[in-house]
Order: C-alpha cells, then sequence, then structure tokens
C-alpha cells in the first residue's frame, strides 16, 4: 500500500522535475483521499497512512518546485460511484453513503476529472500546495449515517 499511493507519488515528483523546468506546462495533480486526510476507519491504518503520506508529500513538493513554476496540488475524492463501488459494495452500503452526503447522492469519476482538469489549467496557476475535496459535503458532517 505504502510503495504504491506514496512512494509512487514520490517516485512520479522526482521523474516529473527536471523535465518540467524545461516546458512550458507545470503542473502536478496527485490523488489522494478523504480517508486518512479528514477520516479513517478501523483496519485501514495501511491506507490512511499511505494518502496522508501523500498530502505531506505534495505540501513539500509545491515549496521545492515553486521557484521553477511548477504547481503541486491533490484531489480527495470520497465516495465516487464506479463499476467497482456498484460491484463490490452493494446496494445497502452504496444507500447509506448516499444519505451520508449532504448533496445526497456519490460523486462520479466526472466530477472528480473536471476539478482535476481545473487544477491541471492556466487559470489554477497560483494555486499550489493544496488540496481540493471532491465529496459532496461528507466530511463536514459531525455525525454520519
Amino acid at each position: 500500500m505504502l510503495g504504491v499511493n506514496l512512494r509512487g507519488c514520490c517516485l512520479t515528483a522526482q521523474a516529473c522535475f527536471k523535465p518540467m523546468q524545461r516546458e512550458d506546462y507545470r503542473r502536478i495533480v496527485f490523488t489522494s483521499s478523504i480517508t486518512g486526510t479528514r477520516v479513517s476507519a478501523p483496519g485501514h491504518a495501511h491506507y490512511a497512512a499511505s494518502k496522508g503520506g501523500t498530502n505531506g508529500l505534495i505540501r513539500s513538493a509545491a515549496l521545492e518546485f515553486a521557484p521553477f513554476g511548477i504547481t503541486v496540488n491533490d484531489i480527495v475524492p470520497c465516495s465516487i460511484m464506479t463499476e467497482g463501488m456498484r460491484e463490490h459494495r452493494g446496494e445497502v452500503f452504496v444507500s447509506q453513503m448516499e444519505r451520508s452526503v449532504p448533496l445526497g447522492r456519490l460523486g462520479t469519476p466526472r466530477d472528480v476529472a473536471e476539478d482535476r482538469t481545473f487544477l491541471a489549467a492556466e487559470a489554477a496557476g497560483y494555486i499550489t500546495g493544496t488540496t481540493i475535496i471532491v465529496d459532496g459535503g461528507q466530511v463536514l458532517s459531525e455525525s454520519k449515517v
């Protein structure tokens, strides 16, 4: 888990750094999770540690890469309705998750893609070292369903 989710991000940032210094395009956008960055659950310590580490990485990389005009940011999705969610979690789980989202629905891959597209665009040129939480307000509630 740590090798893929955290070390993979570190190696990606390292691999991008020098080539990006020579290019006009200078955006790095990682994907983390609300698990480990905002919430957690029993049995998810390894996953939470890897995603929490990603958040620390983007902040540090943003500081180190900023003098070169490279921005580093993070998308933090919550419950996104994917084929895997449908197949492995089931209707009851999905229904419970939908009730815990203030907007009343799970996110879609498009919701995540559009925020990622924004962070990768020229319009986000002055945003670095931050995360955008894509969750329909799910982490706002003190009590969950």
